[in-house]
């Protein structure tokens, strides 16, 4: 393992961004380090040495002796990590569930702000600088649930919390996909349920992943409630990507002509949410579908149609389109072509914005 892997995986298991990791630095020995220096040392444009390595080791909570020995670093996660890092993790965790359970927690109202910010979080960051933080949550909450209308925010906590593992593991994201949707059953709330399980599905579907439980869920969602929702909207799409890596090329047809029906009556103005479906974020979902169909025409129109009201502040979706047009590539024989295009485009993305559905694109393109 190289010292920028090591320096990833540590910043990681401690729940921070490579911001966050210059912040520490600098705040203990008065340096002025960038995030984007940091960056170029996980990304092995730059090697630490002397000073930093000293700092990194007292920052991270690891032997000086691993920071410069290849042989160390090399079995220093397995062999260590679970005792020198979980205890840690743990600790905070059950400080926070305690606490919550002695002082009440917040009121359902600042559960409710949270989740908003979480929402707007998890576009902007990576999986692993949310995963931390949302697992605190949910210990805290897990304290409240007494009240039944605290089942509804813990929902959908836990949904964003499946969404930061791999839906193609079958078993981590799928098993909170699943708890999440019982919780939502919990709260009574009718529009938490259609919306916990649709969100699923469309996670796992766009993924590629667990196919049969993404249109599970996606039955579900559609059969509590046919009224337009983004709940809905969300189940039809995820819906339409699993018949579409199926090979029913109508069913996904059919299915995507009836969600842009249903957004015409239930899109979101909100731009930059998990919990919202603009009109930018409709396109690229209908981009990939169409894609995986092999309709060149549509799914490129898609795309423009997306890049036209993408936010600035969201660069990895503009780096999901491109992986979209490297799939139309390889799909339509030039597969070096549609692997070197999508290549280009995740290496043009800095490494903090990369995400697990980032990854999951480009083993289907390379497939």
């Amino acid at each position: 393992m190289d010292i920028g892997e090591l320096i990833r995986e540590l910043r990681t298991a401690h729940g921070w961004s490579q911001a966050r990791l210059a912040d520490e630095i600098n705040a203990r020995h008065g340096t002025t380090l960038t995030r984007e220096y940091v960056a170029r040392w996980e990304r092995g444009k730059v090697a630490p040495r002397g000073f930093y390595l000293a700092a990194l080791s007292g920052v991270l909570d690891v032997p000086l002796a691993v920071l410069e020995d290849p042989m160390m670093r090399r079995t220093f996660l397995t062999d260590v990590a679970g005792t020198a890092i979980a205890p840690v993790i743990a600790s905070d965790l059950l400080a926070k569930g305690f606490a919550a359970r002695l002082t009440g927690g917040p009121s359902a109202e600042a559960w409710e702000a949270k989740l908003a910010a979480y929402g707007s979080d998890y576009m902007s960051m990576g999986a692993a600088d949310i995963q931390r933080r949302v697992a605190g949550e949910l210990v805290v909450i897990q304290a409240q649930l007494e009240q039944p209308r605290l089942w509804s925010a813990a929902a959908r906590l836990m949904t964003l919390y499946a969404k930061t593992f791999p839906g193609s593991d079958g078993s981590a994201a799928v098993r909170w996909y699943r708890m999440a949707a019982q919780a939502a059953d919990e709260s009574g709330d009718q529009a938490t349920r259609v919306w916990v399980r649709g969100r699923a599905a469309i996670a796992l579907g766009y993924e590629g992943a667990s196919l049969g439980v993404a249109d599970i869920l996606a039955d579900q969602a559609i059969a509590l409630s046919d009224k337009p929702s983004l709940g809905l909207l969300n189940a039809i799409y995820g819906k339409a990507h699993a018949a579409a890596l199926r090979g029913d090329r109508a069913a996904a047809l059919a299915l995507d002509d009836r969600g842009r029906r249903v957004f015409d009556s239930a899109g979101s103005h909100e731009q930059t949410s998990d919990y919202a479906v603009p009109w930018w974020r409709l396109n690229v979902f209908r981009s990939l579908l169409l894609a995986r169909l092999g309709e060149e025409h549509a799914a490129t129109d898609a795309q423009n149609q997306a890049l036209a009201e993408l936010p600035e502040s969201l660069p990895r979706f503009a780096t999901h389109l491109q992986l979209h047009q490297g799939l139309m590539l390889a799909r339509s024989g030039d597969r070096t072509g549609g692997i070197t295009h999508a290549t280009t485009a995740m290496n043009a993305l800095p490494p903090e914005k990369h995400s697990l559905t980032l990854r999951m694109l480009m083993e289907e393109i390379q497939a």
